[in-house]
């Protein structure tokens, strides 16, 4: 096929996070540290520019012509998910501005966020799993690196040698797991053309070579979506990384999981009529399960919402048992609300993080549940936007958490899936538990200190584009779900 620039503009997005990555790191070069906060602004204009072309653009499918055809597919699916993706980095950069202004770097730090975006989008996009592997990375490789980005602190270079050892771990296998359906096929990597060709040929994925490939591929992406028992990596990652890129790793990278299970596994579960549904029961109930189960007894926040956010990955995970399109629509929309209510669960952690440390340089354990003891008084706004995500994330209206809780549940239900649903419940019901404790320090118990807390204006605003977007799914669900719907339609029609 030939290569002309017009097969280019589809991806329009891409492109323009490319240019501005490439700009704010050469232009970084020659800036002095004072100086390096503008190329956060340039990266903002920038992801906004790529939202403006996304929204544009709505649900309509584009035949894409040229070498990227059979590669990478621009479709509802697609577009929902590179939204989601780039408001979430919006998010992270926007409130970045404020936690890395001092830091040499800013320039390494924007770049790679912007790169690691463009990873995510392409796993979004990809129909082929070679170009699918490639995206996740891309991604993969900007975030070791973000995850131990403040060098001087040990948890960071922790979270960073322990993200990068299980994440190889797991694109090994994923990858060893995807050779096998390469060889099974006779050389194919178009997902729909693998899909085809296994339907005809069932046989060969019960034979040794099918079911190992199937097995791996279930363990690679169960790695990357943090899934019971492949989540050992989450807790550790989440707590040690700077709160901002904690936002970014559970609230995007994680999704960017998703999305490619959902092409690679529904697809191949509709139409080679695979039957492993009884395996992602399993593991939708035990991740679900031991994350609550194990964020009751966490007194760091950012450890309890990194278990609550495995829990979550349980509840999403339950898509993968009932097939239908009215589950994957209640799935597609959780990836959404779940991205807006961890971010800004995640960012509001930062900011109370933040403040403590400029009030208080030799403080230890910042994000400890002691420190938001009395938050209420010592600040209303970080106190009210805790509250608002955590009562999201338990799925208290009118709220995102609720409305895609409600459809994806529903949808478990009319399939007949009547013991997935309560465990389910039971769960969030357990969840409220340990949301509410945080709540309780918020409002009832006294503050260990009286002095106020000031929020940057950066972390401010990043905070209220999350409640705003949690709010918006709660309240005005409609074209939400709609999207989501069609997404939903490219997998099953």
């Amino acid at each position: 096929m030939s290569f002309t620039f017009e097969s280019l503009i589809p991806f329009a997005p891409e492109i323009i996070l490319v240019i501005a990555a490439l700009t704010v790191m050469i232009i970084g070069l020659f800036m002095e540290t004072s100086s390096k906060k503008l190329l956060g602004y340039f990266s903002i204009v920038a992801l906004l520019a790529s939202i403006a072309v996304i929204i544009a653009k709505g649900v309509y499918e584009v035949e894409l012509t040229g070498l990227l055809a059979g590669s990478l597919t621009i479709d509802p699916m697609s577009q929902f998910f590179k939204l989601t993706f780039l408001l979430v980095s919006l998010l992270v950069v926007i409130a970045s501005i404020k936690e890395f202004e001092e830091h040499s770097n800013q320039d390494e730090y924007y770049t790679l966020i912007l790169l690691g975006t463009v990873g995510m989008m392409i796993v979004a996009s990809a129909v082929d799993i070679v170009t699918m592997f490639i995206g996740f990375e891309l991604a993969s490789l900007s975030t070791y690196v973000l995850a131990g980005f403040n060098k001087n602190e040990p948890k960071n270079i922790e979270a960073a040698i322990k993200y990068f050892i299980i994440g190889a771990v797991s694109s090994t296998i994923l990858l060893f797991g995807l050779s096998y359906l390469y060889g099974l096929s006779g050389g194919l990597t178009n997902i729909d053309e693998l899909a085809n060709f296994f339907s005809m040929n069932a046989e060969l994925l019960i034979s040794p070579m099918g079911i190992m490939a199937l097995v791996m591929i279930t363990a690679g992406f169960g790695f990357k979506m943090a899934l019971v028992p492949f989540h050992m990596w989450a807790p550790d990652v989440y707590q040690g990384s700077p709160s901002v890129i904690s936002a970014l790793l559970a609230a995007g990278s994680k999704k960017m999981a998703f999305v490619a299970a959902f092409r690679v596994l529904l697809v191949a579960m509709i139409a080679m009529k695979v039957e492993i549904g009884i395996l992602f029961a399993i593991l939708a109930v035990a991740t679900m399960t031991l994350g609550n189960v194990v964020a009751v007894s966490q007194k760091s926040i950012k450890r309890m919402l990194a278990y609550s956010s495995i829990a979550q990955a349980g509840y999403i995970a339950m898509v993968f048992v009932v097939v239908t399109p009215e589950a994957l629509t209640g799935g597609i929309l959780y990836v959404m609300s779940h991205a807006f209510m961890k971010a800004g669960a995640f960012i509001t952690v930062g900011a109370v993080c933040y403040v403590l440390l400029k009030q208080n340089s030799k403080a230890q354990d910042v994000d400890h549940i002691d420190n938001f003891a009395g938050l209420g008084k010592r600040s209303p706004f970080l106190a009210f936007s805790m509250l608002l995500f955590l009562f999201a994330l338990a799925g208290i209206p009118p709220t995102a958490g609720f409305v895609s809780k409600f459809i994806l549940f529903l949808a478990v239900l009319k399939a007949d899936y009547l013991y997935l649903v309560v465990i389910a419940i039971l769960n969030s019901a357990l969840s409220l538990y340990y949301y509410a404790r945080v709540v309780k320090y918020m409002y009832v118990l006294p503050p260990a200190s009286d002095e106020k807390m000031s929020v940057p204006t950066p972390y401010v605003l990043a905070i209220v584009l999350a409640m705003i977007g949690v709010l918006a799914i709660g309240i005005v669900p409609e074209p939400f779900v709609e999207w989501a719907a069609s997404a939903a339609e490219v997998l099953f029609y």
